[in-house]
């Protein structure tokens, strides 16, 4: 009968109707709110960034703009405004000026639809009362993936319009980078639907009721958690805009107020995949554990503040590896997204949809455990067999590769320098000659020098 209710319980729909029935007024402020609520974190993230980097690596942060620098991010604003506006001649001037607002205004629209308190409790908002949450759909988290897909076209026309090489790069890398790890974030969305039967954000926060994702969901945690670091852009996945190698990336030929808008929405889209992870895996605006306890802790406006205190703690998350790791490779970070993070994803929606399809046919939780244990136990052995055969075949390849004789390279055949391939090894690098003199030339040495002197004295008796 428990298993019944549990399949009728996630194929009901989910009561919305508290959604939709404000007043204009109300929903005007409430818009308002989420925009200076997220400009508010993005100025705090800033300042907090550089602050934490500053203590975390022994050295003097902002200091000098407000009391403690505070006012840092709101200086970097207006000088920023204030400088020349540079408009790149060769540029597609129309998509050089629009690219950066695709950038930022898809970034704030995330936010709509994030909850602060619970559906069911309303507070009172001069008189009338309403729920501390935007607005929510039954396909909300498509709408979040929707708006996040559109904000990479902002990058990739910005390098593209700039009509430079080093542009250029950068918006092909994000192109990249942005497909590879949506693939992986978007699957771990999928577990968290199909454990919560519900795709909006309101119904994802009201099933964390007894326990929070990130315990009954690692796996997925973990795949998003380093997917939405590749997906903002953050160290150490800041491909896109590497100085080490493209200068600037696609930010290279922007300056004053469009270079800020794309900083900007840089640090938006990082506060958005935050408020994600607190909505998703860390319980969103409930209380944790120790203040859970408390009766009113999750009713009123105290749910907003335990939102902020999780939010704020992410964002921590962010700058600690900024401070730690340094930048990894290109193709690293490619093979981590396609050959690492999208099978363990695969795998794991697998092993999800069979314990939600068990519990639903009413199976007891030892014999899923022991189904569980059984199916990952038969995938460990294949790998290892597969493993074991693929060490076999790339050992016979060294073997044939070390009886045939060694490959001529060239490697400015093709015009310009490439590396060599497994089995081929650089030509040595010409050196030249010494020009110290060598042993057992000694005397020849000498011997001019001996008779420029001779000649030296000649010339004075003359």
């Amino acid at each position: 009968m428990r298993a019944q209710d549990l399949a009728q319980g996630l194929a009901d729909e989910r009561d919305l109707s508290m959604f939709g029935g404000d007043p204009f007024w109300l929903i005007l402020l409430k818009a308002v709110f989420c925009f200076a609520f997220l400009l508010g974190v993005v100025l705090i993230s800033i300042v907090m960034e550089r602050k934490v980097l500053g203590w975390m690596q022994l050295r003097i942060g902002p200091n000098r703009a407000g009391p403690w620098g505070m006012l840092q991010s709101l200086a970097d604003g207006i000088k920023l405004m204030f400088k020349e506006d540079i408009v790149v001649k060769g540029s597609d001037k129309v998509l050089y000026v629009i690219a950066p607002m695709l950038a930022t205004i898809p970034a704030l629209m995330a936010i709509a639809v994030i909850p602060f308190g619970p559906a069911d409790d309303p507070v009172s908002i001069f008189g009338t009362e309403t729920v501390l949450q935007l607005t929510d759909l039954p396909v909300a988290m498509l709408y979040v993936l929707a708006t996040a897909a559109i904000a990479v076209y902002g990058t990739v026309l910005a390098g593209w319009s700039s009509g430079s090489t080093y542009p250029l790069l950068g918006g092909v890398r994000a192109t990249a980078q942005i497909i590879s790890y949506e693939v992986a974030m978007g699957l771990s969305f999928a577990a968290v639907f199909l454990y919560s039967g519900s795709m909006s954000t309101s119904g994802i926060v009201a099933a964390q009721e007894e326990r929070w994702f990130m315990v009954l969901l690692p796996v997925s945690f973990l795949i998003y958690m380093i997917a939405m670091v590749g997906e903002a852009h953050r160290p150490p996945f800041d491909m896109p805009e590497s100085e080490g190698d493209l200068v600037g990336g696609y930010l290279t030929e922007y300056s004053s107020i469009k270079f800020a808008f794309f900083m900007m929405s840089e640090y938006i889209h990082t506060v958005t995949v935050s408020a994600l992870m607190v909505t998703l895996f860390l319980g969103g605006w409930r209380a944790p554990a120790p203040l859970s306890f408390w009766e009113g802790a999750n009713s009123g406006w105290w749910p907003m503040l335990w939102f902020t205190v999780k939010l704020v703690a992410v964002i921590f998350f962010f700058i600690w590896i900024r401070a730690s790791l340094p930048r990894v490779r290109y193709d690293q970070f490619m093979v981590l997204g396609w050959k690492v993070l999208i099978p363990i994803a695969l795998v794991w929606l697998m092993l999800v949809a069979t314990v939600r399809a068990m519990q639903n046919e009413g199976y007891d939780f030892q014999d899923i455990v022991l189904w569980v244990a059984g199916g990952v136990l038969v995938l460990l052995v294949i790998s290892l067999v597969v493993d074991f055969l693929r060490d076999r075949s790339d050992q016979r390849d060294e073997a044939a590769r070390a009886d045939e004789p060694e490959a001529a390279f060239d490697p400015m055949a093709g015009g310009y320098p490439v590396p060599p391939l497994p089995g081929q090894t650089l030509p040595p690098v010409p050196r030249r000659p010494s020009r110290a003199p060598r042993e057992g030339n000694g005397d020849a040495a000498e011997e001019p020098a001996a008779a420029l002197t001779t000649e030296g004295k000649e010339g004075d008796d003359a």
